[in-house]
């Protein structure tokens, strides 16, 4: 696969020399909430996790780009998951690692080219994502993508000793 580029991001799949971003970032407790984990992962397994992201997607049901900024720095990950091949729609999580990197239109650039690459490459019909009710940001960038909310899953994910709500939205594409 080749690498997907606009004016601001550079999305690429994932290297050996990725493993100290993605032990960062997959080790991180801050975003352990969005993503269901509970412990740290190992040096050992992500490097397993990587030995093995060759798989194409058909084969894998799931894909991770990174997200590289013009510099071709890595600065987040994007996700595809629950690939369903026959029913033409795919799961989608992004993540811009650090603070400093947010609100610069980096995720809303790569989201853009992925919504393309699914479109004319892989053939999805839709692309879906689920998103923690609190999360406005991720709410409003989703949305500004055309995302539509339709559904709300009650006190679905626990976290902080509380339960909260987790929306999904979907885009059809045509």
């Amino acid at each position: 696969m080749s690498n997907l580029k606009n004016d601001k991001v550079l999305l690429r799949p994932l290297e050996p020399e990725d493993l100290d971003f993605v032990l960062s970032v997959e080790n991180d407790e801050a975003y352990w909430k969005y993503s269901s984990t509970e412990f740290p992962f190992s040096r050992h397994l992500i490097k397993q996790y990587l030995s093995n992201a060759h798989l194409d997607i058909y084969t894998a049901k799931q894909f991770r780009f990174v997200i590289c900024d013009n510099e071709e720095k890595p600065i987040g990950l994007l996700d595809l998951f629950d690939f369903d091949f026959k029913n033409k729609r795919v799961g989608v999580g992004i993540i811009i690692k650090e603070e400093h990197n947010r609100n610069k239109r980096y995720a809303y650039s790569a989201l853009k080219l992925l919504i393309g690459y699914c479109k004319c490459h892989l053939n999805i019909h839709q692309i879906y994502c689920n998103i923690l009710s609190e999360n406005i940001k991720s709410i409003a960038l989703f949305e500004k993508l055309n995302f539509t909310e339709i559904g709300k899953k009650k006190d679905w994910i626990y976290y902080d000793n509380k339960f909260h709500d987790e929306i999904l939205y979907q885009l059809i594409l045509k």
